[in-house]
């Protein structure tokens, strides 16, 4: 089995086998907070106009995620795992669009034999279920910020994950410090984006928070995300 890490929309594009699409901040912390808040799948989409149109089609009763890191004109909720902490989601479909993230799994689906979206708050989960498919290969993508350029929330979620496929148990309290020293997460402390809660890094860094993975599959023509347990 071999086991290949990419980057950004280039490496979604790459993937092939199992594919893992990582956004940790926030795109699939927030899913994994709205799955687990009830919510009875996500469809992923690429576009603002194309997640208000399901949405006002009946496919779905929610649109959540952002443009720039803010929820665009439309939306019920922004890209925010604190935001979504309390809401209920029982039953309803939710329609999600991020910078990265969405963009990962819209170009991954193509080629990926099965798919999934993953973050740091579903690693072990994540990890278990892409090795049960015994694929002759796994692709581990790090989406990065806006999906052009690289990020060490991501980067380190893939290293994180490999480690856990190959057997060995990795070290989250070493993955979360070495996030918390880098510069990515500065913008969570900036007062003039309050877009930016950093309560939201408080919960991505909160490491197998969640006992499932996010499993996308293909329906009508749409990437639709589940809980898998």
């Amino acid at each position: 089995m071999e086991i290949w890490i990419g980057s950004l929309l280039e490496g979604a594009q790459q993937a092939r086998g199992a594919v893992a699409v990582i956004d940790v901040l926030r795109a699939f912390t927030t899913a994994a907070a709205v799955l687990a808040n009830g919510a009875s799948r996500i469809i992923m989409v690429g576009a603002v106009k194309e997640a208000i149109k399901l949405r006002d089609d009946g496919l779905g009763q929610i649109c959540l995620g952002e443009v720039g890191g803010q929820a665009p004109p439309g939306f019920d909720f922004g890209n925010s795992p604190f935001e979504v902490a309390d809401a209920d989601f029982n039953g309803k479909t939710v329609i999600q669009r991020t910078s990265a993230g969405t963009q990962g799994i819209v170009a991954a689906a193509r080629h990926a034999q099965v798919l999934y979206a993953a973050s740091l708050v579903t690693a072990t989960a994540t990890a278990r279920a892409l090795r049960s498919h015994r694929t002759e290969r796994i692709s581990l993508v790090a989406m990065g910020s806006e999906a052009i350029a690289r990020s060490d929330e991501d980067e380190l979620c893939a290293l994180h994950l490999r480690n856990l496929i190959e057997g060995r148990p990795g070290n989250p309290a070493a993955v979360r410090d070495v996030i918390l020293a880098g510069g990515d997460v500065l913008r969570f402390h900036d007062p003039s984006r309050p877009y930016l809660n950093r309560v939201d890094l408080e919960i991505a860094l909160d490491i197998d928070r969640y006992d499932f993975a996010i499993r996308v599959t293909m329906e009508n023509g749409l990437p639709v995300a589940r809980r898998e347990a």
